[in-house]
């Protein structure tokens, strides 16, 4: 396992010690790079019921607390397409599928009871587990950022109120992080600055990844600071969703992928272009630079 420790550093920028830091807070350093700035701040994932929920009387959005945690994309999982929705490969299985006997169908017709009731079960169970969401650096619905590792280390050392002090291992963290902790990993670190450009270069120019990690990021900061505008156009079924659906299904490879290009291809890069500058814009708005 020790001969191992040098490639994992390597690979994540980190030294052991780093590592086992950010292990043990759960926290995680971040890097944004927006229009004419990159800063540095901290995020982190727990239980919907460790984290209290920001003063209603400084949110414009009422009753955001019923966004389904989920289309958040909190945690980072992201659920697959709507189950009831047929995807175009399926499609075309079905279309070259040869007409069903009656025998067929009533069997097929006791296939899907049985499924239906295992999704009900399914649900019943995700719903007894406590979703985690996302809290950032922050307070008042407003992002801190910080233009160096120093600055963010100093603020975090200066006992000054947020909403990451409530967990239970901030003391820890204070006590331990220097500087040279600030290192985000690639995972972490998100380019907003690019992805207006990219949409606007069309399909054949489109980064996969800058922009699903982008459409991550707006979906955390939208839930913990309750940017409502965001959530809508970042919500299942939207035009940015549609295009982050197609994105990932093109990545993954295979017979969907082939339907995915095909899909984007329909994506107008204009429309999707000026909604993320809308959405970027939004973002810049609520970050609030501390040094």
């Amino acid at each position: 396992m020790a001969a191992d420790e040098p490639a994992d550093e390597a690979e994540s920028g980190r030294s052991a010690r780093t590592g086992a830091l950010w292990a043990d807070v759960r926290i995680d350093p971040i890097e944004i790079a927006l229009p004419g700035a990159v800063g540095y701040t901290l995020r982190a994932y727990r239980p919907s019921g460790e984290i209290a929920k920001p003063d209603a009387d400084r949110n414009s959005v009422a009753d955001l607390d019923d966004f389904d945690a989920a289309a958040a994309a909190v945690a980072r999982r992201r659920r697959a397409s709507d189950e009831d929705e047929i995807s175009d490969e399926e499609e075309v299985e079905a279309a070259f599928e040869p007409d069903q006997t009656d025998d067929e169908v009533e069997g097929d017709e006791d296939l899907a009871d049985d499924q239906v009731l295992e999704d009900h079960e399914e649900d019943e169970e995700e719903e007894d587990v406590e979703e985690e969401v996302p809290v950032f650096l922050g307070r008042n619905n407003r992002l801190y950022l910080f233009h160096s590792p120093e600055k963010l280390v100093e603020f975090v050392r200066s006992g000054a109120e947020h909403d990451l002090s409530q967990l239970d291992t901030w003391a820890p963290l204070v006590k331990r992080v220097g500087s040279d902790d600030i290192v985000p990993l690639d995972d972490d670190s998100y380019e907003l600055d690019l992805v207006v450009e990219n949409l606007r270069g069309g399909p054949d120019a489109w980064e996969p990844r800058l922009i699903l990690k982008a459409g991550e990021l707006a979906r955390d900061l939208g839930y913990a600071l309750r940017m409502e505008p965001v959530l809508v156009a970042l919500a299942t079924g939207s035009p940015l969703d549609d295009l982050d659906e197609a994105l990932r299904a093109a990545e993954a490879g295979g017979v969907g992928s082939f339907f995915a290009k095909r899909r984007l291809r329909k994506i107008p890069a204009q429309q999707s272009s000026l909604a993320w500058r809308t959405l970027i814009g939004k973002i810049s708005a609520i970050a609030d630079w501390r040094d």
